[in-house]
């Protein structure tokens, strides 16, 4: 009989980065520091994952402090009102027999729910040098920010915007196989 398995997230060798058109000529990067989630898996088959996972948008962060507090203000984020990003996996779609995989992610942000198609490479499982069992997962994605009420934007006298509706979104998990 299978065994259910739990992992758990590693967050000294995990990230969660996102990036931005800024002004229509370049691009603005940042990253949420605090997130976690709960992984369980039918042994070892991430193919068989259930995923429940959290970010806490207070912790975005661009390398500029009053663009952080934008960012975390009612124009965008709101989080005195809302204190979690979520996202639960709904469905896996293997791509290949080499470990990639098409998640399709309930994504909710400021109260908007709505369903996200993310590209996933499952790295494997190996044996770290203290015993630990661990996993390597990427997952990448892109999201439209006006799609979850993150609308705030300025034209400019060229006639573009500020700030770009795509936001390209790239996770890096390492799990840890919990006893």
């Amino acid at each position: 009989m299978a065994d259910k398995v739990k992992w758990g997230i590693d967050p000294a060798h995990s990230e969660l980065t996102f990036r931005i058109k800024h002004l229509m000529i370049s691009h603005v990067s940042g990253r949420f520091t605090e997130f976690d989630g709960s992984v369980y898996t039918t042994d070892e088959d991430f193919s068989t994952a259930e995923v429940d996972f959290w970010v806490n948008p207070a912790s975005i962060t661009t390398g500029n402090a009053d663009r952080d507090a934008h960012l975390k203000g009612p124009d965008f984020f709101d989080v005195e009102n809302h204190k979690e990003i979520n996202a639960t996996l709904n469905t896996i779609e293997v791509v290949d027999g080499d470990g990639s995989f098409d998640l399709f992610v309930d994504v909710t942000i400021k109260g908007i729910k709505k369903q996200l198609r993310m590209g996933a490479e499952f790295g494997g499982v190996a044996k770290d040098p203290w015993g630990n069992h661990k996993a390597g997962l990427t997952i990448s994605g892109k999201i439209n920010r006006k799609d979850f009420g993150l609308n705030w934007n300025s034209v400019l006298e060229s006639g573009g915007v500020l700030v770009g509706e795509e936001v390209a979104l790239h996770l890096v998990l390492q799990l840890v196989k919990q006893s």
